[in-house]
């Protein structure tokens, strides 16, 4: 996965003078030079949304500069995966894309596993195709449904979604080109965003889909778990059809052409500003979840403890393309950690 270290060299280095200060801030006067977090050891294990896989990984080297002894492993399968490990107790924290869904909190409920969950930044999902295909600049929510949703398999090319996104509200006037979608699958906490941001499982509904079927895309497409994979894909047909977290397209740059959205208020393009002001109509705030016998373990309160300063939910967010929290749920989210169980000296400046 990206990492989008652009700048990081520059940030790494302050925020280990930040981490350096901060050790030497808690010094008793004894003279002791050692190497500050030398003494802290252990392992964390991170798995989950590969969406959020940039910024635990972001933090984890940078807490690494000063923490070398603790051996931390992030990997992004997805979101539904990340959860399955963590309610199972394999993992110590999990990325999420979206909040846990009822399954998911019944089945660590089984496993006595009891957590804490902490809100980290915000995204968008950026539908996007290949700049060729020019006859697509603004897709409403119908439209999606008509390209994307449970009814739409079988259709493979543009226009032919042209009736069903009629029925359902959609503009249609598609082109007369392949059809040929990538995006995540069923593991990404991005499908299920996009799926409830969209409402498409209530369109379904409405359009006698069977309830178990509703909440789901169409069945024919390349799913893929790997945002690079889909951003690929994007380059390599001239009127493919996908959809990733934002910060992924953005470092895309010109190989991919995002597309505005109507969600009922005007076609509306995906940047940094609209993202955070909530008029651009599909964005989702973003997680982790703490496992909270894991968080009495110092390296792991420790680790948290950092990813919930100024320098990671301001600086590192940003670092990998998503767009920070505003201040007061920060303060939410900082409040949740000082309150879970086991969590020590959790009082992030």
């Amino acid at each position: 996965m990206r990492k989008f270290r652009k700048h990081a060299g520059l940030l790494a280095a302050t925020l280990s003078l930040t981490l350096v200060a901060a050790a030497c801030g808690g010094d008793d006067g004894d003279g002791d030079t050692s190497e500050p977090g030398a003494d802290l050891e252990g392992s964390i294990v991170i798995s989950g949304s590969s969406t959020v896989e940039p910024v635990s990984s972001i933090v984890a080297e940078i807490f690494n500069e000063t923490n070398p002894n603790v051996a931390i492993s992030v990997d992004g399968p997805g979101t539904g995966d990340g959860f399955e490990l963590f309610c199972s107790g394999e993992t110590d924290i999990s990325d999420a894309s979206r909040q846990i869904e009822q399954e998911e909190i019944d089945a660590c409920a089984e496993n006595g596993i009891e957590y804490t969950e902490l809100e980290i930044g915000i995204d968008g999902i950026a539908v996007m195709t290949n700049p060729e295909n020019a006859g697509v600049t603004c897709l409403n929510f119908g439209d999606l449904y008509a390209l994307f949703g449970p009814e739409s398999t079988g259709i493979d090319t543009w226009a032919g979604a042209d009736d069903l996104a009629k029925q359902v509200g959609g503009n249609g006037g598609f082109p007369d080109a392949p059809l040929e979608i990538t995006a995540p699958g069923e593991e990404s906490g991005t499908y299920d965003s996009f799926i409830e941001i969209t409402g498409m499982e209530d369109v379904a509904i409405e359009q006698g889909v069977p309830e178990d079927e509703a909440a789901s895309l169409r069945t024919d497409y390349q799913p893929s778990p790997n945002d690079n994979v889909i951003i690929t894909a994007m380059e390599g047909s001239p009127s493919a059809l996908g959809f990733v977290g934002f910060a992924f397209a953005e470092e895309a740059g010109d190989a991919i052409r995002e597309i505005e959205i109507d969600g009922g208020s005007g076609c509306v393009a995906p940047t940094t500003e609209t993202i955070a002001d909530g008029s651009y109509p599909i964005s989702r705030s973003l997680y982790i979840y703490v496992n909270n016998e894991a968080a009495a373990r110092p390296e792991v309160a420790a680790y948290v403890d950092f990813y919930l300063t100024d320098d990671s939910l301001n600086g590192l967010v940003s670092e990998v393309g998503y767009i920070p929290i505003p201040a007061d749920r920060i303060e939410t989210t900082r409040s949740a950690w000082e309150s879970a169980a086991g969590a020590t000296e959790a009082s992030p400046s």
